[in-house]
């Protein structure tokens, strides 16, 4: 028999992490609710909110759409790979414009801006952090939250959709390329498949679903930064963390919107 301080290690450290994990969840809901509070101070945010658009939205196109391209590409190969001469061949279309607009684009997009914007985030808040900048603004009796965090919220959440956007878009042009070039499938024939079962859901679900993406990995990279310690080193640390939660988030977004709006329109 096990002596009473082993037995009792697993409860305890189970009961510490729980802990844990509840603390940070309770930070975070009060970071939210900052952050929401924050923005009633418009004339802070307002002046900063085109320079973050551009720097976390309109820098990042380039990204979304080199990812889309290769993406359509791909799903037009497998689509006809998979379906073989058992479908008629403007299945395709159907295959490549329902996966683009309602999964990959948003998702593959949204995580590699994960890493581009929740990286610049949290490095850029981190190092403003280590070398006391932040504690500058709040002397000179500037709040950081409508200052620096509420304007790369809105810049991300409103951004992202367009990427998103211009890569569903992307990525139906290089499907429509991969099925003309490579496997001898028709405009027509394409067009057909694209639009027979289309309807606006699809692109509205994957926006929708972007703009979420959008504002949890602006948080996260905002929240990494500001609590940023021990130099170039924890900048560091702040950078990668906020990538790797920012990631996780979007699949458990991704999820949450599939369960929560998509399997109730099917169930309808």
């Amino acid at each position: 028999m096990l002596p009473l301080p082993s037995m009792l290690d697993l409860p305890l450290a189970v009961g510490r992490s729980t802990r844990l994990f509840l603390d940070q969840i309770g930070a975070g809901t009060r970071f939210v609710v900052a952050t929401c509070r924050a923005m009633r101070d418009t004339k802070d945010w307002i002046p900063e909110f085109s320079t973050h658009a551009r720097v976390l939205g309109v820098e990042s196109l380039p990204i979304g759409v080199f990812i889309a391209l290769f993406t359509g590409i791909v799903l037009a190969l497998l689509a006809s790979y998979s379906v073989g001469d058992l479908v008629p061949p403007y299945f395709v279309g159907t295959l490549v414009q329902k996966t683009i607009t309602l999964e990959l684009a948003p998702v593959l997009t949204g995580l590699a801006l994960a890493g581009r914007v929740g990286a610049n985030i949290a490095a850029e808040l981190g190092t403003m952090r280590v070398t006391e900048q932040i504690d500058a603004l709040e002397t000179l009796t500037f709040d950081p939250m409508s200052h620096l965090v509420v304007p790369r919220v809105l810049a991300s959440t409103m951004m992202f959709p367009v990427v998103v956007a211009v890569a569903m878009l992307a990525g139906l042009l290089s499907g429509w390329m991969a099925s003309l070039l490579l496997l001898d499938i028709t405009t027509p024939q394409f067009l057909k498949g694209a639009r027979i079962f289309f309807t606006d859901f699809d692109v509205r679900y994957g926006l929708v679903k972007s703009a979420s993406f959008g504002a949890a990995v602006a948080l996260i990279g905002c929240r990494a930064g500001l609590n940023t310690q021990g130099g170039a080193q924890g900048v560091g640390r702040g950078a990668t963390r906020a990538v790797v939660i920012s990631a996780v988030m979007i699949l458990v977004l991704d999820a949450f919107w599939a369960l929560v709006w998509l399997s109730g329109r099917t169930l309808r």
